[in-house]
């Protein structure tokens, strides 16, 4: 099994931010597709960006960024809201981290994409809540992408 030093889980993690620098969230209901190169499944519950506004792939206005990985983990900016408006109503069950690029959802190897698990209390990434009607605001509270040596 390899082993990799905190500075090799820093770099692989720099290279992970510089694919999603400045790209967004989305939200979905029901169980995540089998693979970040799948089409998204479920129900668009909202898409995060920085304070909730507007975003144009491939501008770097309203995307989400990273803070420098720390101890083989990488989590939102601090200073950043990670907010969405619920544009449809349901309850969250996965999310999909996008890069800055256009990305319409469908199958694809070519784009940039983590998909991960949303909860309160625990999951990937952490809301203080996820059902929501049409129109609510939701914020995205924590987000923590972990190297691990298994």
């Amino acid at each position: 099994m390899f082993k990799y030093s905190t500075k090799d889980f820093n770099a692989m993690l720099a290279a992970l931010d510089t694919q999603h620098t400045n790209g967004v969230i989305e939200l979905y209901t029901g169980a995540q597709p089998a693979s970040p190169d799948d089409a998204a499944t479920g129900t668009l519950i909202g898409t995060a960006t920085k304070d909730a506004g507007a975003f144009t792939p491939g501008t770097a206005t309203n995307g989400l960024n990273f803070a420098a990985p720390v101890l083989n983990a990488m989590s939102k900016e601090a200073a950043e809201t990670w907010k969405f408006t619920a544009v449809a109503a349901g309850t969250i069950g996965w999310g999909r981290l996008k890069g800055n690029g256009t990305d319409a959802g469908g199958s694809s190897t070519a784009l940039p994409r983590i998909d991960f698990t949303v909860g309160i209390t625990s999951g990937d990434a952490r809301t203080s809540k996820v059902t929501y009607a049409i129109g609510e605001i939701g914020t995205v509270d924590s987000f923590t992408i972990t190297q691990t040596n298994n």
